[in-house]
């Protein structure tokens, strides 16, 4: 019986090039901020055509490692901002077809620790920061997409708190899912704003008294109520999040 084999695939040269550059980058041979040589020099160096350097800067730059600075010719390198990251990951995410439940499930599991760091980690400026997106919450007749995005830039405001780049990366695309899952949810639970607005209040108060484990058991609670307003609401859990 012989056992058959796969194609090779043959990668593009433009991807080669990618490669070795961006291989540079992320083991910090170039650095943020470092300008790459021309594109007829890059050519030059690689032995391709000057169209295979500028289709490979062109991956680069969509995938945030290299930017054209306003007034220079030249590439330099760069660093992916933390919203695009998350973007990409949303997006891909919405593509696999998560559901509410999935959502919940990873909040659960994500932010009561990142309360606890926070509560141990905060400084004076991130108080103030995690009580004005209360505060702002609390506004009357805040509009529900207003409501629902004051919601999520809590729980941002309190990973920002951790001091902790991954924590923060972990948590945004699930904060971008988070939204439109309470915005089907929150005008159709009557009590829904006030749970959630004594949540954050005592939250905040935790972080105050750097109070880890206050902190994580009420954010503990704060999704859990998230799941029962589901419920109250007849929202099937298991129904599938789409994208704005």
């Amino acid at each position: 019986m012989s056992i058959p084999f796969d194609q090779i695939q043959i990668e593009p040269a433009y991807r080669k090039v990618a490669a070795a550059i961006g291989g540079r980058i992320l083991n910090r041979s170039l650095r943020e901020g470092d300008r790459l040589p021309p594109e007829m020099e890059l050519a030059r160096q690689f032995g391709v055509n000057r169209s295979t350097v500028r289709e490979a800067l062109r991956e680069l730059e969509s995938n945030g490692l290299v930017t054209r600075r306003p007034g220079s010719k030249l590439m330099s390198v760069s660093r992916p901002q933390h919203l695009a990251i998350a973007e990409a990951v949303t997006r891909g995410l919405v593509l696999h077809d998560v559901t509410f439940m999935e959502v919940w499930e990873a909040l659960t599991l994500l932010e009561p620790p990142i309360a606890e760091v926070a509560a141990r980690a905060r400084t004076a400026d991130d108080l103030s920061q995690v009580a004005a997106a209360a505060g702002q919450f609390a506004a009357d007749n805040v509009l529900t997409v207003t409501a629902v995005h004051r919601v999520a830039e809590f729980f941002r405001t309190v990973g920002r708190a951790t001091h902790n780049q991954v924590l923060v990366l972990a948590q945004e695309p699930l904060l971008q899912l988070l939204e439109p899952s309470l915005g089907v949810m929150i005008d159709k639970v009557p009590q829904a704003r006030s749970r959630i607005m004594t949540a954050q209040r005592k939250i905040s108060e935790a972080l105050h008294e750097r109070d880890t484990d206050g902190a994580r058991t009420w954010m503990a609670r704060h999704i859990r109520d998230f799941r029962k307003g589901f419920e109250i609401a007849g929202i099937d859990l298991g129904h599938r999040i789409t994208g704005s």
